[in-house]
């Protein structure tokens, strides 16, 4: 839920999602996990691992069901073949 506290902005920004939810980033037409929030910024990585990127979160949206698929696959043949532990 969003009853975090008062927004430091005065632009209240929507509730961010769980860390590790799949979602886009609509800006950088990626597709990463949820990582967190610091300033005003949420975090994403590539859900294949790697390194994290800033998103403004009016940029972010919820994964479709496809999309979710696609990266769910991603992650599976990336571990398998031993890059993702």
């Amino acid at each position: 839920m969003c009853d975090q506290g008062v927004p430091v902005e005065p632009i209240e920004l929507p509730c961010p999602p769980e860390p590790g939810a799949v979602v886009v980033d609509v800006a950088r037409d990626r597709v990463g996990e949820f990582r967190g929030e610091w300033c005003g910024r949420w975090f994403l990585r590539p859900v294949t691992g790697g390194r994290e990127w800033a998103a403004r979160p009016e940029d972010v949206r919820a994964a479709s069901p496809q999309q979710r698929l696609r990266a769910r696959t991603a992650r599976a043949n990336a571990r398998s073949r031993g890059e993702v532990l």
